[in-house]
């Protein structure tokens, strides 16, 4: 293991890394809109607007991200749309996240009996209120397990984003791999780097999780 290599070389997975998590706040931030939205044409089955978020849906979900970013990068501009790779990756991470995170609310939406509905609306409480003030902090509880492992799987579907000529964690080991042939060095760092930023997040993911069971939210 050539420690003067790790030691020379980390300022460079730094960079790597501030650039691989502002893509990836900026894809799951809009991802949550996105998911918000569609789980909410579901719950109120709102015709038309939940055929089109089920397609959505449904071709997020079966297309890899991968494909994505290539129609994205290379085919848009075919057609005289020309985005710049950071667009694509965040363009295509929040199509990706925001399926997953619509399939996440919508099993918290769910999981409200739809008696508090009629509760809230039997007290005087608006359509607006009973979702603003009994359902929705109740599915989001429900639904913080799988909104937290959809962010800490969509950071690490951000290691492709090498492909579009983002020089993301990926391409810097691959770049690293390339020039020095340094193959366990490189993706040491690789692991440590996913690792420091996965790691924090997982167990933050663990104890708010806790917390809200301990709460008795959604239960």
């Amino acid at each position: 293991m050539d420690l003067l290599f790790l030691k020379t070389h980390i300022p460079m997975y730094l960079e790597a890394a501030k650039l691989t998590l502002n893509l990836a706040s900026w894809g799951i931030l809009l991802s949550f809109f996105i998911g918000l939205v569609c789980s909410l044409i579901e719950y109120y089955r709102i015709p038309v607007l939940r055929t089109i978020s089920r397609c959505y849906i449904e071709l997020s979900r079966n297309t890899p991200l991968l494909v994505q970013l290539f129609l994205l990068y290379f085919g848009l501009p075919k057609i005289g749309i020309a985005l710049s790779s950071q667009s694509c990756a965040i363009i295509g991470l929040t199509f990706l996240g925001g399926s997953y995170m619509a399939e996440a609310f919508r099993s918290g939406l769910e999981s409200v009996e739809k008696i508090q509905l009629e509760t809230g609306l039997s007290i005087g409480l608006s359509q607006k209120q009973v979702m603003g003030y009994v359902v929705l902090p109740q599915a989001l509880s429900v639904s913080i397990p799988a909104l937290c492992a959809n962010v800490i799987f969509l950071i690490k579907e951000t290691s492709v984003f090498s492909a579009v000529a983002l020089a993301d964690l990926m391409f810097v080991a691959k770049d690293l791999i390339g020039l020095y042939y340094k193959t366990n060095e490189a993706l040491l760092l690789l692991v440590i780097s996913y690792l420091i930023i996965l790691l924090p997040i997982s167990l933050f993911a663990s104890y708010l999780e806790r917390r809200l069971r301990y709460a008795g939210f959604g239960t």
